[in-house]
């Protein structure tokens, strides 16, 4: 992997903002939850009641619409962003038309112990999508961190797999939904023999891992997601390499990820050189799943914005952007905040929004 952006990095945010919170058997009896739905007012996060079932029984979605604010390039392309400390801010809709949740919808998450299921927070998500008519991302199904302590090699295929089903079982319509989120030499899962583990195609982990997620929600973009793949050749020719040969073995992938959290640190020429070069020997579109500029300095962040997400959307590879937080103060990195958390945008969110007619 580059040097630019470390695992170490990765993982800090990947840990840093994990609560389970308190676990819904998802056998039992339909739970009312409170959901931010107030828009129009100010930042705070004002709640109304929504009854919102917490049983086994499917939350019907339609997917949501992808983006208005047209510049020239297709409507289809999404602009989205994240739940923010695992709340959906009043004024996201103001800003974007896709969401991802942060943490909410990791399997450590959502099934901290064997068979009890804590849906609560991605019920919110899920309906406020639908609600507002914005697209519902999932992150993720299968990773090397941040999964549930109890699975192992010894019931990790009948735990994935029950994972899986129980999730499309709920969200059916979930549109995007991350697969595989991090392959070696990033993250291993720990109970990866157990799913095949290298098999015949020494990714065979990955490939029944893209099969049982086609099985349970068959109408979803299906994507492997990583990063450094957008910043560095090397990375890059790896995520193609892995992409062909689980694609040769069966897997259903429908798209490639790359997170670009290190994209500000390269010059956008390179971005796009990686970018294009995985759609053009993958044969599959790319999405730019966790996009985010670490910069203090206004002027610095907004230029990088200006040349890099400009690119972004005028490359008909990408089809869809998301950036990985927006409040300053309360993203995963110090200095990624767009916005202050009374609405006082920095020049980079400013220069966004006009750029996008929102």
């Amino acid at each position: 992997m580059g040097s630019r952006y470390s695992s170490s990095v990765a993982r800090r945010y990947h840990n840093a903002r994990h609560s389970s919170g308190a676990p819904i058997n998802s056998a039992g009896p339909a739970l009312t939850v409170l959901v931010a739905l107030v828009f129009g007012c100010s930042s705070r996060h004002a709640v109304v009641d929504a009854a919102v079932p917490v049983g086994t029984e499917a939350i019907p979605f339609d997917g949501g619409s992808a983006a208005s604010g047209d510049t020239g390039n297709s409507a289809a392309k999404f602009v989205g962003n994240i739940t923010t400390r695992r709340e959906v801010r009043s004024d996201f809709t103001q800003y974007w038309n896709q969401i991802t949740p942060e943490n909410e919808g990791k399997w450590g998450s959502v099934e901290p112990s064997e068979g009890t299921f804590n849906w609560s927070s991605l019920d919110t998500i899920y309906k406020f999508a639908h609600d507002n008519n914005v697209v519902f991302k999932e992150h993720c199904f299968v990773w090397g961190s941040q999964q549930p302590a109890w699975v192992n090699n010894d019931n990790g295929e009948a735990a994935v797999k029950n994972w899986i089903q129980s999730f499309c079982q709920r969200y059916p319509d979930t549109p995007f939904i991350d697969v595989v989120n991090e392959p070696p030499p990033h993250t291993t899962p720990a109970y990866k023999d157990a799913i095949g583990g290298d098999g015949a195609s020494g990714w065979d982990w990955i490939v029944n891992a893209f099969k049982w997620a086609h099985e349970a929600c068959p109408s979803a973009t299906l994507i492997l997601n990583d990063y450094d793949n957008a910043e560095n050749a090397s990375a890059a020719q790896h995520t193609i390499d892995i992409v062909n040969t689980i694609k040769q073995a069966g897997a259903p992938v429908d798209a490639v990820g790359c997170q670009a959290h290190g994209a500000y640190t390269v010059a956008t020429a390179t971005l796009k050189a990686n970018i294009d070069r995985i759609a053009l020997e993958t044969g599959l579109p790319v999405y730019v799943t966790e996009y985010d500029i670490n910069l203090a300095d206004d002027e610095q962040q907004k230029a990088v914005m200006q040349d890099q997400f400009a690119m972004f959307w005028n490359n008909s590879n990408i089809k869809g952007i998301t950036l990985w937080g927006y409040i300053y103060g309360q993203t995963w990195m110090p200095n990624t905040g767009l916005m202050q958390s009374d609405g006082t945008m920095r020049p980079a969110m400013a220069w966004l929004q006009s750029f996008l007619g929102r």
